[in-house]
């Protein structure tokens, strides 16, 4: 997602889109454990993407 996507989005939706993106990531953590995951990085990107969000929510909350 890029910064604009991420800016445009309501309080509402960036509560939503961190709980998916949490849920997301605790899957791939899961499949990565039990078997390497065809891509790691993916959990990289995850953790960045909630990591994002959390700091947009913290600035439109403010």
């Amino acid at each position: 997602m890029k910064a604009a996507d991420i800016n445009a989005l309501t309080v509402a939706d960036l509560k939503n889109k961190i709980a998916a993106e949490k849920e997301n990531l605790a899957k791939l953590k899961f499949a990565h454990g039990i078997s390497p995951i065809e891509n790691p990085m993916k959990i990289r990107q995850s953790r960045r993407l909630i990591a994002q969000l959390n700091t947009a929510l913290t600035s439109k909350s403010k």
